[in-house]
């Protein structure tokens, strides 16, 4: 029986995998395929179908009823499935390329079928090999802006923004990153993983009660302000990227949250290579200015065009963009002591070889963490993000 005529779930092999892509008509009946499952990710299947002749290929990415990083003992819901093709889709509406176009999805067996991208390099390994990407900060710039301002009120009308909100209700994978990047890393939960070495400085920030209220108040922030359709997880692990474009991928995290929990996400992702690879240091610094720099300038571009009375009032979008940016702050913050201490580690940090050279790199993790925390509502321009990031790495 072929794939598109089961009435309920199953995983995909790379057998059934090259059916559906048949049995869809992406490839002619009787062309030769290839398909190599080539998912390393933590809660999905992810296959490769090539046709043979032709080097044509397609990704179909099917989301598992469990996290494959825990085992089947963790189970997830695959609505989240949905959720990401209705978000790459809204996505490509406003950004076109720089997200993959979409050219199937199903609910119930949870498969997205879309552009194949193995072409490009994913950002996070190619930065840890000191490649440059010099559309890298422009194109997230630009996608940041463009995704969180027409999803926001400022651009929706207040229906249509409330029928996003609902169809983009995504509780389970919420829960995990309120979990994972907001509680467990400040305290002794049985999901962190460190090194013996740095129990001292884990201990320490456990310790650290005005740490605990400013993380307080950051997930309060991530629970209750529906501002725009945000990414939800968006590292340098979810970017493919090479000289010429840049592709974001997997936002099955969506949901409406607040503006600088996105950036704050890139901007942290960004701050481990600044961390992790001395060398480049002046290159990713710059990657941070201009990621900055071109959301806001392109966000108050669109802010011109918006209905929203208020948005003619002076002062008023200075306000939005600065709470967007002391938030982000804060919110990447979370994300350096997260990816330190926390369940799911970053290669710019663990891939370093030599232990004490590692150890000392998350320790500043750890300690740039709780400066951004702390500090983030002192912290009023892109230039004093740097100097401050220039100060402990």
């Amino acid at each position: 029986m072929a794939i598109t005529e089961l009435n309920s779930y199953q995983p995909l092999t790379e057998q059934s995998a090259s059916q559906l892509a048949i049995s869809l008509k992406i490839f002619a009946d009787g062309s030769q395929l290839s398909c190599q499952e080539i998912g390393d990710g933590n809660l999905n299947l992810v296959f490769r179908v090539v046709e043979r002749d032709t080097g044509k290929g397609i990704i179909i990415k099917q989301a598992l009823p469990y996290a494959k990083v825990v085992g089947e003992n963790w189970p997830l819901t695959i609505e989240r499935a949905r959720i990401e093709a209705r978000a790459l889709m809204l996505q490509r509406s406003f950004v076109g390329d720089l997200v993959p176009e979409v050219f199937y999805s199903d609910p119930l067996l949870a498969i997205t079928v879309m552009e194949d991208l193995s072409h490009l390099t994913i950002a996070r390994a190619g930065l840890i090999k000191g490649n440059v990407y010099p559309r890298l900060s422009k194109d997230i710039g630009t996608f940041l802006a463009n995704t969180l301002y027409f999803t926001s009120d400022y651009a929706l009308h207040p229906f249509k923004k409330k029928e996003y909100v609902k169809e983009f209700s995504n509780p389970e994978l919420c829960k995990i990153t309120e979990d994972l990047v907001f509680t467990d890393p400040f305290f002794n939960s049985e999901t962190n993983d460190f090194e013996e070495e740095l129990l001292p400085d884990v201990q320490q920030l456990w310790d650290d009660f005005n740490v605990k209220l400013e993380v307080a108040k950051l997930k309060k922030s991530f629970l209750t302000e529906g501002e725009a359709l945000l990414h939800g997880d968006l590292h340098t692990g979810s970017i493919f990227v090479d000289d010429q474009q840049t592709k974001v991928i997997d936002p099955e995290f969506a949901f409406y949250g607040p503006i600088g929990f996105d950036i704050g996400q890139f901007m942290a992702n960004l701050i481990f290579q600044v961390i992790s690879n001395p060398d480049d240091k002046e290159t990713i610094l710059q990657h941070l200015k201009d990621t900055w720099i071109i959301f806001s300038t392109t966000f108050s571009r669109h802010w011109k065009e918006s209905g929203d009375a208020y948005t003619k009032v002076q002062g008023y979008l200075e306000f939005v963009l600065e709470k967007s940016f002391q938030d982000s702050i804060g919110f990447a913050g979370c994300e350096c002591i997260r990816r330190t201490i926390g369940l799911a580690h970053v290669d710019d940090l663990d891939g370093i070889e030599d232990k004490e050279r590692r150890l000392q790199a998350k320790r500043i993790c750890l300690n740039l963490g709780k400066q951004l925390i702390v500090n983030r509502k002192d912290i009023h321009s892109i230039d004093d993000l740097l100097t401050l990031i220039k100060a402990h790495s």
